[in-house]
Order: structure tokens, then C-alpha cells, then sequence
């Protein structure tokens, strides 16, 4: 077991990281158990389609009202005891939740009221220990620390946690979302038992605006890691295109029910634990330039072989690759930002960061809507190659100078 423990999280990276990994996971696990429960739950209350395609809007759309501002207050305050408070905060939300569904005094109001509010708290927890990350590890292990992190969301969030609250929704409406409450609130505990090195501190109080410009400055002048938030942006409206209609491509195209569309995504997680057992070994003797360039002839390719098989396995071979090319795509564009941002520009930078994406993917959803309707169930896959391709050879030369970021940023402070 010790060298298990070893092998997964080295003793040179420290206990802090140690006790980080174990609060991540366990909320992770907590939030992948209200991925199934929580829609669920709203389909129970209401078969309006309206009111159910909301439900998911409301705990996207935080991100973009309140993103920049968790940035801001994720680099002016204690970020450990931020992550700490928001954490009971949101337990204590799932508690009041939980005990409306236990007495049945609930309605489809207040669910899409406390799914918001959940929502608005899960940005400024997640934004601001995504900060932690590099103030507990070394520049050279970021990427390791990263993959970890990376690890358990994918395995607690996405395949045990939905698994797992489905089971607990047929027992209760209420008790996956006791559980969420219970693992939410230990996450907080166990972040709580780490030991920060001391932030330096701005001595002026600036305007909220005034520290977005900041960031904002600093992201745009800074050529890497612009490029790198750009490519995000992109590349993320191509896949919200030809994702917005993987469902329909599933039943349409490859002929698969409802099962048959849920091993496609399985697919996908299956996909990103292999990268997570190869992601060590192949920062070590790719490098990281080859590995983003790789990733994202992968993710173009990836739109071309869905455009044009029919055949189900191919399909999900197809969505296992680019399930491993998500986690290592994933973990190194992290790894590379938290090396070239200064400590104290980690949470504004990392929120316009996590904006890009979001925004990238909600963009792409409603034009691939559009195109399907136009072009059909295939008309997203073969924009989203053909925009891919295009953003690959105009971004291929960059992603040397992007992979390297950090260097830039040290030659410039």
C-alpha cells in the first residue's frame, strides 16, 4: 500500500499536496454524484423541456456572471480558507435542500434556486483552489500535481459520482444530496489541514475593476499565455459544435439507444484513465510542445472519424482516444499556465481562463445546433474538423513558444 501511496503522490511533493488531492477527490466526488441526482430530480418535479434545459444553463452560467470576480477575490484573500468557507457554505445549502425533499416541501422553483446558488459557489471554490496547486509544489512537478488533481476529477466526478448518486436517487430523492452535503463539507475539512507558505498581500485595497483590468492586461500581454487562452477559446467552440449533437450522431448516424449513447461517453473516461497512467511518462520523454501539438492533431482528426464512419465500434475507439487526448490536453495547458502566471495573478488569470472555456463550449453548442438543422446530424463533426484544421496550422508554429511559456514570463520579471 505504501508504495502505491508513493507512486500516486510522491513524498517529495509534499503532505500539503497530499491533503490537497484528498479534498479534491472527495468533492469531486461529491459534485459527480449530483450530475446524476441533480437532473434527475428536476425531471421529477417537471417534464417542461424548458424548465429542464434551465436547470443545466443555471449551474453553467455562474461562470460567466461571477467568474471574474471569484478571480479577484481568490488573489486578495486567504485562498485556503476561501476554498474552506464556500465549501460549508454550499454543505450547508445541500442541507436545507435535502431537508425540504426529506418533508416534501420542495418545488421546481426553489431546485433551480439552490442549483444556481450551488452553482455560483462551486466558481469561487473551484477558482480559487485551482490557485493552491502551485503554492504547495515545485515548478517541475506541476505536471504531475496537475495530473493528479485531473485524475480524480475524472474518475470520482465522471465515472464513479454519477453511478453512485443514480443508485442513491432510487433510494431517496434526498440522500444523494445528503451525501454531496457529507462530502462537500469533509472536502473542506481535509483543505483545511494544509500549510500554505505566505502570500504576499497587495498594500493598496484596488477596485474590483481595477484588478480585473489588471488581469486582463496581463493575460493579453503577455504572448503565450494569450495564445494559449485563445487556442482554448477556439478549439472549444468546435467541440461544443460537434458535442451540442453527439446524442442525436449516436441515435441517427450510429443507429445506438440511449445505452448505446451512454458507453460513447463511457468511452470517453475510459480514454482519459489511460492517459492518466501514461501522462507521467510521457511529460518526461515527449515534452510538452509535441504533446499539445499531438493532442490537437488528435482532437481534429477526432471531428473527421465521426463525420465519417457509421459503425459504432469504430466510434468509440474514436471517443477512447479522444478521451485520452482530453486528459493530457487538460493537464498540460494547466500545468503550463500555472508556470508563467505570477502567484499573485493565479486566480484572475486562471477565472478569464475557465471563462474562455466555458464560453468557448457555450457558444459552440448553439451554432451546432444551427448547422445540424441546416446540414445535418454530421454538419457539426465536419465544421468542427474543418475549423480545427485551420486553427492547427495557424497555431502550430506558436504552441513551441506557448509550451514554454514560464521561460518568457521569468525573462521578463
Amino acid at each position: 500500500m505504501g508504495g502505491l501511496v508513493e507512486a500516486v503522490l510522491p513524498a517529495r511533493m509534499g503532505t500539503p499536496f497530499r491533503w490537497l488531492v484528498a479534498s479534491s477527490w472527495v468533492s469531486n466526488l461529491g459534485d459527480g454524484v449530483a450530475i446524476a441526482a441533480g437532473p434527475l430530480l428536476v425531471a421529477g418535479l417537471t417534464s417542461d423541456p424548458l424548465l429542464v434545459a434551465l436547470a443545466a444553463l443555471l449551474q453553467q452560467l455562474p461562470w460567466l456572471l461571477f467568474g471574474l470576480h471569484a478571480g479577484v477575490l481568490a488573489d486578495r484573500v486567504d485562498r485556503r480558507a476561501l476554498v474552506v468557507a464556500v465549501d460549508l457554505a454550499r454543505a450547508g445549502v445541500l442541507a436545507v435542500l435535502v431537508l425540504a425533499l426529506a418533508t416534501g416541501d420542495v418545488g421546481i422553483a426553489a431546485v433551480l434556486g439552490a442549483l444556481f446558488v450551488l452553482g455560483a459557489a462551486e466558481v469561487f471554490a473551484d477558482t480559487a483552489s485551482g490557485t493552491l496547486l502551485p503554492m504547495v509544489v515545485p515548478r517541475a512537478d506541476l505536471g504531475i500535481g496537475n495530473a493528479r488533481l485531473t485524475a480524480g476529477t475524472l474518475t470520482m466526478n465522471q465515472l464513479a459520482g454519477p453511478a453512485v448518486g443514480g443508485l442513491l436517487f432510487v433510494a431517496g430523492a434526498a440522500w444523494p444530496f445528503a451525501a454531496q452535503a457529507v462530502l462537500v463539507a469533509l472536502g473542506a475539512v481535509l483543505v483545511s489541514r494544509m500549510r500554505l507558505p505566505a502570500a504576499t498581500r497587495p498594500s493598496e485595497r484596488a477596485t474590483v475593476r481595477r484588478d480585473v483590468a489588471e488581469g486582463l492586461r496581463w493575460t493579453w500581454g503577455n504572448p503565450a499565455v494569450r495564445t494559449l487562452t485563445l487556442t482554448i477559446v477556439l478549439f472549444n467552440v468546435t467541440y461544443g459544435a460537434a458535442w451540442s449533437v453527439l446524442v442525436l450522431y449516436a441515435d441517427q448516424r450510429l443507429g445506438l439507444g440511449a445505452a448505446g449513447f451512454g458507453l460513447l461517453t463511457t468511452m470517453v473516461a475510459v480514454g482519459g484513465i489511460a492517459g492518466t497512467a501514461s501522462y507521467d511518462w510521457l511529460e518526461r520523454h515527449v515534452g510538452l510542445a509535441h504533446l499539445m501539438r499531438v493532442g490537437l492533431v488528435v482532437e481534429t482528426l477526432t471531428h473527421l472519424g465521426l463525420a465519417l464512419t457509421t459503425t459504432p465500434w469504430v466510434a468509440m475507439a474514436v471517443l477512447a482516444v479522444f478521451g485520452a487526448h482530453a486528459f493530457v490536453w487538460g493537464t498540460t495547458s494547466r500545468t503550463v499556465r500555472m508556470r508563467a502566471v505570477p502567484a499573485g495573478l493565479q486566480g484572475r488569470v486562471g477565472s478569464l481562463y475557465a471563462m474562455g472555456l466555458f464560453g468557448g463550449i457555450v457558444a459552440g453548442q448553439a451554432l451546432g445546433g444551427v448547422i445540424a438543422r441546416v446540414a445535418g446530424v454530421t454538419g457539426p463533426f465536419w465544421f468542427a474538423f474543418a475549423g480545427s484544421a485551420v486553427l492547427l496550422v495557424l497555431l502550430w508554429r506558436q504552441l513551441g513558444h506557448v509550451a514554454h511559456a514560464d521561460d518568457a514570463t521569468l525573462a521578463v520579471t
